[in-house]
């Protein structure tokens, strides 16, 4: 079957599915997911900075290092077979892998990996900052990152320590494009976002086969992938924002993969015929930030009353159960240098007199946004509840994950419930995210929820961000770590809350899938159907 036939008879296959269930299984060369995607503002991995956007990436791009599908807590080879470092130099050369080929066939280059990483500082979108931290600019990446062959030079500025930059090479923005066939497809000097937002152009092992927003993304099998091709040929993955329209496909074998269930959704799969519920540890934590330029939200005291205001055990026992862990500082349980200490519980009568004594005027009248899906709205109302214990009336503003995520970014939100992943798996990256904010001005965009909340925090701790980031003795920068989370914890606009636990319930015949602690680490490529 050509490749054109194959595409459309996927699409005709997955508008059959999301429109009238009939199958009683389904194809044994291809994966079913029904899953909520609404969250994808773009696919470029330029600019790709939404969860479910990351496992897309992963799945069809690769960078030279990564955290791979064989084991996740390792960084291994991938683009390229080894690397030296020279931490006196600033410098890590990498040795490109042989007979590496992109989707379209054109082999890989050390050109396209400069290229690749050219275009993410040029475009300058929402996770350029990632690769920028390493001292690049438009002006100078062609001197910091040279080419000799199969080789690649790696240059920064910055003491870091050097597990710290081979992390920021493994992550998204760092994949590796076919920059022959993207620069073909350049319009208007775009350097083919428009296009890469509707084709895929990695050597991952899927290439995109279609991609509809808020319907559809289906992926087709790279039978050339350099660690082996597939074992499905497809993996089609449908917009369902409802767990329980989710679990009745599952249940009727429509589907192969349910990844939107809520506790009670997954606790009435017991004993279902066929099914199992797989738990997978997240790193990703869920909290409520006030915007500061809202003026009744810019007293300390309302942020410290709000973290009184919220009952964590309850719903972490009932709406969250198994799927959220009470977790309330900025990096994930589980990982080096993690605060576990939660020192804040529910107490309406303490957070009315922490309000009382700085003389806060009472009602405080709010908006929250929140993603309009399980289990946000739940948490909302939950907050809602809590909160008007306390004198402040939240009004839920519910929303698809890219209307949320891109009023966020546009700092126009008031108070806003949402969720934060590591970009790499250093504490620097959720530090700088929380702790860390260099300009606070509208015209200096960041990609942190310091920046996003308009929050400026003290000298001192921005400071201690960079200080430990520049820290090469491992032991005490991790103990700069965790200062950072105590300081944030108390004194940050923002409620830090939950840690994710991901429940996928899947089919039983459903082998090899991985999902690793943040989206980034999601792979399809060793699934197979016994």
């Amino acid at each position: 079957m050509s490749h054109l036939k194959s595409v459309l008879a996927a699409s005709l296959l997955a508008g059959t599915l999301a429109l009238t269930p009939v199958w009683a299984e389904t194809p044994p060369n291809m994966l079913v997911v029904a899953q909520n995607i609404d969250d994808i503002v773009t696919i470029d991995p330029a600019s790709a900075y939404e969860f479910s956007s990351g496992e897309y990436v992963a799945n069809t791009y690769d960078t030279l290092v990564r955290y791979d599908a064989m084991d996740t807590t390792v960084l291994a080879p991938a683009l390229a077979t080894d690397w030296t470092v020279d931490a006196d130099a600033k410098t890590v050369t990498f040795t490109l892998r042989d007979g590496v080929t992109f989707h379209s066939g054109n082999p890989l280059t050390a050109e396209d990996v400069l290229g690749s990483w050219t275009r993410v500082v040029a475009l300058d979108k929402a996770p350029s900052f990632i690769l920028t931290q390493l001292g690049w600019t438009a002006e100078n990446i062609a001197e910091m990152v040279t080419t000799d062959g199969n080789t690649i030079t790696v240059r920064y500025v910055g003491d870091f320590a050097p597990s710290f930059v081979l992390n920021v090479l493994a992550a998204r923005p760092a994949s590796v494009v076919d920059m022959k066939t993207v620069m073909a497809n350049e319009v208007d000097g775009d350097m083919g976002h428009a296009w890469m937002n509707n084709n895929s152009a990695g050597t991952g092992p899927f290439s995109l086969a279609s991609y509809r927003p808020a319907e559809i993304l289906i992926l087709q099998a790279n039978p050339d992938y350099y660690q082996g091709a597939p074992a499905m040929d497809r993996v089609v993955i449908q917009h369902n924002p409802e767990g329980s329209s989710q679990r009745l496909q599952l249940e009727a074998g429509d589907v192969d993969m349910a990844k939107n269930l809520d506790p009670n959704q997954v606790s009435g799969l017991a004993g279902a015929e066929g099914v199992v519920v797989e738990t997978y540890p997240q790193a990703a934590v869920h909290w409520v930030s006030f915007n500061q330029k809202v003026d009744a939200l810019t007293d300390p005291a309302v942020w410290e009353a709000a973290r009184y205001l919220v009952n964590y055990e309850g719903m972490a026992d009932s709406l969250l159960k198994g799927q959220m862990k009470v977790h309330q500082a900025f990096w994930p349980d589980g990982f080096p240098g993690a605060l576990t200490d939660t020192p804040y519980s529910y107490d309406a009568e303490k957070a009315q007199q922490i309000l009382a004594e700085a003389g806060v005027e009472l009602p405080i009248n709010v908006t929250l946004d929140v993603i309009s899906a399980a289990p946000f709205v739940d948490m909302a109302q939950s907050l809602q509840a809590s909160f008007a214990e306390g004198g402040i009336n939240l009004e839920i503003v519910a929303g698809t994950g890219a209307q949320v995520i891109t009023k966020y970014r546009a700092r126009t939100h008031e108070a806003m419930l949402l969720y934060w992943g590591p970009d790499f798996m250093d504490p620097h990256s959720n530090a700088k995210a929380f702790a860390y904010n260099a300009d606070n001005s509208d015209d200096k965009y960041a990609s942190t929820t310091t920046w996003r909340n308009a929050w400026m925090p003290p000298a001192e701790m921005n400071a201690k961000t960079m200080a430990a980031l520049g820290e090469q003795d491992a032991e005490k920068r991790l103990e700069m770590y965790l200062e950072l989370q105590q300081e944030t914890q108390a004194e940050a606009p923002y409620v830090i809350m939950f840690q994710a636990i991901k429940q996928v319930a899947m089919r039983d015949n459903i082998k090899g899938f991985v999902n690793g602690a943040t989206s980034d680490y999601v792979f399809y490529r060793l699934v197979e159907k016994e």
